[in-house]
């Protein structure tokens, strides 16, 4: 009787998780000498590949553009009719092939070492012709494939891809790429909203904003919080801001049985409450609420004038949770 599949799929991982751990003894000076290079290229990273090489290319260049050093992939068969006039003499060229001969490839070196530009490979075999043509070399070769028959790209891809990602994550490190610039290259994603929104452009503004003077009745004050629905009212003098009172400050008015009638909003706000300027990220604003446990925030400018106000469904509808 033959492996289950349970045994099949177990023996595919451990077989390419062991093509994986076996890189980590090739990482070396040549490496860091690879990084080097690329940290210093002026122009674009451009990743050749082939088949399923061509994919791990792909990959490894979308990883690379999207962490601060600019690449794009080109498909060597329309490299070889025309497109390879897109590689600039600015450039950097990454050529993956396992076993180093894929002929579409190959057909391209004569023009890029004619460019004079550097050229790295990643192959399986160091004496292969895209191996002694590169400038630099680093061996991605692996003792045997995943498939059962030795012929798949499994191991092989594998083993690429993790190499692919040794050099992004290095170079994140070495161009100091913080997580704002990652955002700046992910607007449309989650962690994009999170650092490029501002509180400026989701906070309530103008006539928008429940703000009312000091000696408003108490009863007053809470039409207006009624109505702008943010569950506070800011309490202004002269425009800046003096206090806050909020739902939770209601709550506690009612507990103490407190005479709305004749109080003024000033007799029952919070001093000295926490507020955010405009320009900070929305996402200081949501660590601020949580860290003090507000539900509500004032926005004001550098001299202390009200200019806005969130709250915490103001975050959630910017899909900053």
């Amino acid at each position: 009787m033959g492996k289950s599949l349970i045994e099949i799929a177990k023996a595919v991982i451990q077989t390419e998780a062991d093509s994986v751990l076996a890189l980590k003894d090739r990482i070396n000076n040549k490496f860091e000498e690879v990084c080097n290079t690329l940290k210093e290229c002026s122009g674009k990273v451009v990743l050749i590949g082939m088949g399923k090489s061509g994919h791990i290319a792909k990959k490894i260049s979308s990883t690379l553009a999207s962490t601060g050093t600019p690449s794009f992939y080109l498909h060597p068969g329309e490299a070889g009719h025309g497109d390879l006039g897109m590689v600039t003499y600015d450039d950097v060229v990454i050529m993956i092939s396992y076993s180093g001969e894929a002929d579409e490839i190959i057909a391209l070196l004569p023009g890029i070492k004619r460019m004079n530009i550097p050229l790295i490979s990643m192959t399986g075999n160091p004496k292969s012709s895209i191996a002694i043509s590169s400038d630099y070399h680093l061996d991605v070769s692996v003792d045997k494939e995943a498939c059962p028959n030795n012929l798949a790209p499994t191991s092989s891809t594998t083993s690429a891809l993790v190499m692919g990602d040794a050099i992004a994550v290095s170079l994140i490190t070495a161009n100091k790429f913080t997580s704002e610039d990652f955002a700046m290259s992910h607007p449309s994603g989650s962690l994009g909203r999170r650092l490029l929104t501002l509180v400026s452009s989701i906070m309530r503004s103008g006539n928008d904003i429940p703000m009312v003077s000091k000696k408003t009745l108490l009863i007053d004050s809470l039409l207006v919080m009624s109505e702008k629905a943010l569950g506070m009212v800011l309490i202004a003098e002269n425009g800046k801001l003096a206090g806050i009172f909020t739902d939770g400050d209601l709550r506690r008015a009612i507990e103490s049985n407190v005479d709305f009638q004749k109080l003024t909003i000033e007799d029952v706000m919070t001093k000295d409450c926490k507020a955010i300027e405009p320009h900070e990220p929305a996402l200081t604003a949501m660590q601020m609420m949580e860290k003090y446990s507000l539900n509500s925030l004032p926005v004001v400018d550098s001299k202390n004038t009200i200019v806005g106000a969130i709250n915490m469904h103001t975050l959630i509808q910017a899909k900053l949770f």
